[in-house]
């Protein structure tokens, strides 16, 4: 994919800009070795994270209670109470400071797009405005998490080099979560693949990736509809240079490859033709959701005026406009007035939370999700 934007969450403030947004190009590839996927042109100065990069999901019950289990089974599973908790890539600090709250632990979390007005200060828990890199001296942690950030680091050896150098506890939890590669092959999910997002990976490559930098892989698995790759892991002093997969698995993400660029192509021009007869029929359509999905999704197709509005329930993103595209975010009321006649659900996981939002606002549209491909929505 050729000029998509550089930045799918960054809020901009006039349609003008959006339109004007600074974009790269998109050419993935892959190791035969170990199945990692990656954007080769990918350039690292064209990304920016700072308190204008809005990823929160926290608004979102669905998501909240599926972060609420993950903390909880965390503190349980692994005794994280009274403890040091490390999160790289903190985000808004919401799941450190319920990790925090719920297990009565301290709390250090690294982002540089933390907004410190947006939670009430808690002595517990230091937040450092900045990346976490191999020059970062933190005391070794009890847990260290590290939720939806490796897919936005280059180079992810050293990177794991770095987590690996602070975690010097024999006794330390690990955890990450990033995209799991596998669905988004499987599904054509072309909405899931956006310039921030510079890696890829499968669990052929988390594992490999961990083994080759001093970690031992307790556990993985998948969670959250399929759409989240997890992995729990210890540090060790063994390391290994080779991958520790057999050829079947390099051999199916492999395959998976091959057959991703046409489960794309048809997945665009289901949504184009769908968009264009909508258009053609004088019909009323908002996507629901405009994070990088909806970004992704409207630049590939390159749609413009088949979408006016993308609706939000994050407040801190209504009123802005979606990079490269230019459609205005929307709080769910507007939609009172607005009375559109198809929303497209960008994550079908939270279908059943909008269809409420639907009800509750007194509109009752017809209701697609992404991955609906037929002729009509189920």
């Amino acid at each position: 994919m050729r000029r998509v934007p550089t930045n799918s969450c960054l809020l901009v403030e006039d349609r003008a800009r959006a339109l004007g947004f600074p974009t790269g190009d998109i050419v993935l590839a892959i190791c035969r070795k170990c199945g990692f996927i990656f954007n080769a042109a990918w350039d690292p100065e064209r990304t920016i994270y700072s308190d204008q990069y809005e990823e929160t999901q926290g608004f979102s019950p669905t998501f909240n209670a599926f972060n609420r289990a993950i903390a909880e089974e965390l503190i349980s599973g692994y005794d994280i109470r009274g403890k040091t908790v490390l999160e790289i890539g903190c985000g808004k600090g919401e799941f450190l400071s319920l990790i925090c709250k719920l297990g009565g632990n301290r709390g250090v979390g690294y982002d540089p797009s933390f907004v410190p007005a947006r939670l009430e200060p808690e002595q517990n828990i230091r937040f450092v405005r900045e990346f976490f890199t191999e020059d970062t001296r933190e005391t070794a942690p009890d847990l260290l998490c590290c939720k939806m950030t490796l897919e936005h680091v280059g180079q992810t050896h050293r990177f794991l080099a770095s987590v690996r150098a602070v975690a010097d506890r024999k006794d330390s939890v690990i955890f990450f979560q990033v995209p799991d590669v596998d669905r988004i092959l499987k599904e054509g999910a072309f909405w899931d693949v956006y310039y921030e997002h510079c890696s890829y990976h499968s669990t052929t490559s988390l594992k490999t990736l961990f083994v080759g930098t001093g970690f031992a892989v307790q556990k993985i698995w998948t969670d959250y509809g399929g759409q989240y790759l997890m992995i729990l892991a210890s540090p060790t002093d063994l390391v290994s240079d080779n991958t520790c997969n057999d050829e079947n698995s390099i051999a199916s993400i492999t395959r998976l490859c091959t057959s991703f660029a046409a489960s794309a192509a048809y997945s665009r021009t289901v949504w184009q033709s769908r968009l264009r007869n909508w258009t053609a029929d004088g019909l009323r359509t908002v996507l629901w959701g405009s994070g990088s999905k909806a970004v992704a999704f409207l630049t590939t197709l390159g749609v413009h005026d088949e979408v006016e509005y993308v609706v939000d329930i994050n407040p801190y993103r209504v009123g802005k406009f979606l990079p490269g595209t230019g459609q205005r975010i929307i709080e769910p009321a507007f939609l009172r007035d607005y009375h559109p006649d198809n929303v497209v659900i960008m994550n079908p996981i939270y279908r059943d939370e909008v269809e409420r939002e639907l009800a509750s606002q007194r509109c009752h549209p017809r209701v697609y999700t992404i991955l609906d491909l037929e002729t009509e929505a189920a």
